[in-house]
């Protein structure tokens, strides 16, 4: 229980700021009925508590499942086997995935079995390739570099209404179940190498892995050839706080129903695992059972509260915004939502928490937090700017990752490895939750089409970080150059006083 306060405590940090918002708005530009305000207020209760307790649980039970298993894979010799588990994995944990879920109900041309399938195979290809990248040690940036050419490729014989969604698969489905598992699933595999390679490779199967759904979905498109049509999200009559309660009552077994279905399969895993390896000690089997319960109790809060309470006023609010005579304040107010937003997602915690063990605090928390909010500000900024005038996102998309794929080139592989794991690690359920429907609802306001203006908001918020996480790489790669140069200049000053001294003692003898 005592560490349940200290993520209390951040989990007020990083959620307040984005009610405050929202609260601002309502008594200002936006006149949201006290219902709707009401339902907003329960879900920020929730989604606190719930961050907190996800928080701490996957903390003492997904990240040691992955770490585990990374480091258990890494002993075997031959690859077969290891490929073989690691496809079944990432095609489970995907599938288990809760954010996919909600993707696949905003799709409704695509049956959902077919979408989820898809996607769950595109991970499970992707995370056995990031197994022969670890044995062979093939850079990350140049496998970045293929697959995003290829997807870049594809995509232009995609249906123009499902590539925004294709892009935003890769986005979801590194949600809050998938992220905590897979980094530490790196880790894992990274933990035979020595020196600064354990770093590099403890990074990037994020990246890899918000791949394989790109792929998946685009290849997808272009052989189902489905229907284009358009999702509108259903608001319930909204009144008094007694409907605003009730909606809570109705929603908790469903996503408790839910996330349960999501658990069977890992909690399965895990016993098959202890069971083949016996890994863990009583007293470890004990505590990771209680973080799974932790977990599981978090993330059903975290969900309900996104969904029930987020997801209405995110719309609403966009709407209220792009229906008015100041439709324009839907980029700068945007800018400002998705700058405290990226704060209240899960995974961003472990992301951070995971960069602080394995640099061994020499990339600081803070300034990871601080570029992941600056990328997602710029990011929901050009997601507005796309709905208000209707501009295609593949430009954006083709500029943006060429940009990050050049800065890779210049910059320390860890922080390729960083930037690209947290483009997935920042588009989780708050972003399809509440920015995604924030950017319907402005869309639907001014009649723009939703399959092709609002959707993208989930791939822009996962290309930015890369550009500013890689920009902190390089910043700090000069302040680096810098100290070195001035020990250089002192111990070049301390040399020649020697040789001055040594100089003039011999003219004295």
């Amino acid at each position: 229980m005592a560490h349940i306060f200290p993520s209390l405590n951040e989990s007020l940090k990083s959620v307040l700021p984005i009610a405050l918002i929202v609260l601002i708005l309502s008594v200002s530009i936006v006149s949201l009925d006290a219902g709707v305000l009401v339902l907003f207020l329960f879900g920020t209760v929730l989604l606190i508590v719930g961050m907190s307790l996800f928080t701490v649980g996957s903390g003492i039970s997904m990240e040691p499942l992955g770490d585990g298993i990374g480091k258990t894979l890494n002993k075997r010799k031959w690859l077969f086997l290891p490929l073989v588990i690691c496809f079944i994995l990432g095609f489970i944990i995907t599938v288990s995935e809760p954010d996919l879920q909600v993707l696949a109900e905003q799709v409704p041309t695509i049956p959902n079995s077919l979408l989820i399938g898809c996607v769950g195979v595109g991970v499970g290809v992707f995370l056995s390739i990031t197994l022969i990248r670890n044995r062979k040690e093939i850079p990350l940036r140049r496998l970045l570099v293929i697959f995003y050419a290829l997807i870049i490729i594809l995509a232009f014989f995609a249906p123009k209404e499902f590539i925004p969604t294709a892009f935003d698969s890769g986005g979801v489905t590194t949600g809050p179940i998938t992220v905590p598992f897979i980094m530490t699933l790196g880790a894992g595999l990274a933990a035979s190498k020595k020196g600064k390679s354990t770093g590099e490779h403890s990074f990037g199967l994020v990246a890899l892995c918000s791949i394989g759904p790109i792929l998946s979905v685009l290849l997808l498109s272009i052989f189902y050839k489905p229907t284009p049509s358009t999702s509108v999200i259903e608001i319930a009559d909204i009144k008094t706080t007694a409907d605003a309660f009730k909606q809570f009552a109705h929603a908790l077994p469903e996503y408790a129903l839910e996330v349960a279905k999501a658990f069977v399969p890992i909690v399965v895993l895990f016993l098959i695992f202890q069971l083949i390896t016996r890994r863990y000690h009583l007293h470890n089997l004990l505590k990771m059972s209680f973080g799974f319960i932790y977990t599981y109790i978090g993330l059903v809060l975290f969900l309900t509260g996104a969904n029930v309470g987020f997801m209405p006023a995110g719309r609403l609010i966009g709407a209220a915004i792009a229906g008015g005579e100041l439709k324009y304040l839907l980029i700068p107010i945007g800018m400002l939502m998705g700058y405290f937003v990226v704060a209240a997602e899960p995974a961003v915690h472990s992301l951070k928490r995971q960069v602080n063990e394995i640099t061994n605090g020499a990339i600081s928390q803070g300034s990871v937090a601080i570029a992941l909010s600056v990328g997602v500000a710029v990011s929901v900024g050009i997601s507005m700017l796309r709905v208000l005038t209707g501009i295609p996102i593949l430009p954006f998309l083709i500029v943006g990752y060429a940009i990050s794929l050049v800065i890779s080139y210049f910059v320390p592989s860890i922080y390729t490895g960083i930037a690209f794991d947290s483009g997935g690690v920042a588009s989780g359920p708050m972003t399809s939750t509440f920015m995604l429907p924030f950017a319907m609802g402005a869309c639907e306001s001014i009649g723009g089409n939703v399959m092709t203006d609002a959707f993208g908001i989930v791939a822009l918020i996962a290309m930015a970080p890369l550009i500013t996480i890689q920009t902190l790489g390089l910043i700090e790669r000069r302040k680096h150059a810098r100290r070195i140069k001035r020990i250089h200049t002192e111990l070049s000053m301390v040399e020649d006083d020697i040789i001055f001294f040594e100089t003039e003692g011999e003219i004295n003898e």
